[in-house]
C-alpha cells in the first residue's frame, strides 16, 4: 500500500547551511516532521553547491515521515550570479543594473531548462529574459 500524501512544502534555501531557524522549524514543524533530519540530508545533498539558492520540495506523508527533491536555483539567482550583482533594481523600468548578452541568455536556459515547463531553448530564453527585465536588467537582441 502506497503512504498517503498529506501535504507538499516548498522552500527556499542556502546550499549546505540550512538551520531549523524560520522559514525551515515552522514549515516542517506544524506538520510533525523530525527538522533536523530534513536539515542534515538537506545539507548533506546540498553541500558542494554553497552560496546558492537550492530550492527544495519536500512531500510529507501521513505518517510523519518525508521525501524532498531538491530543484535548481531560482532564475534570478542565476542571473545575478552571471553578472556578479549584489541585487537587481528597486526600479526597474528605470534603473537598469546590468546587460545579458545573447550566450548568457543562453547559458542561464540551458542550465534551467530541466526545471522551467518548456523543452524548448528559445521559449527558455524568453523566459529567462522576462526574469531579467523585471529585475532591471537589459537583454541583447
Amino acid at each position: 500500500m502506497a503512504k498517503k500524501i498529506k501535504t507538499i512544502v516548498k522552500l527556499n534555501l542556502p546550499a549546505g547551511e540550512a538551520t531549523p531557524a524560520p522559514p525551515v522549524g515552522p514549515a516542517l514543524g506544524q506538520h510533525g516532521i523530525p527538522i533536523m533530519d530534513f536539515i542534515k540530508e538537506y545539507n548533506a545533498r546540498t553541500s558542494k553547491l554553497k552560496g546558492q539558492i537550492i530550492p527544495a520540495v519536500i512531500t510529507v506523508y501521513e505518517n510523519r515521515s518525508f521525501t524532498f527533491v531538491t530543484k535548481l536555483p531560482p532564475v534570478a539567482a542565476m542571473i545575478k550570479k552571471k553578472l556578479s550583482l549584489e541585487k537587481g533594481s528597486g526600479k526597474p523600468n528605470t534603473e537598469k543594473v546590468g546587460k545579458l548578452t545573447k550566450v548568457q541568455l543562453g547559458e542561464i536556459a540551458k542550465e534551467k531548462l530541466a526545471d522551467l515547463n518548456t523543452n524548448d531553448i528559445p521559449a527558455a530564453m524568453k523566459i529567462v529574459a522576462g526574469t531579467a527585465r523585471s529585475m532591471g536588467i537589459d537583454v541583447e537582441n
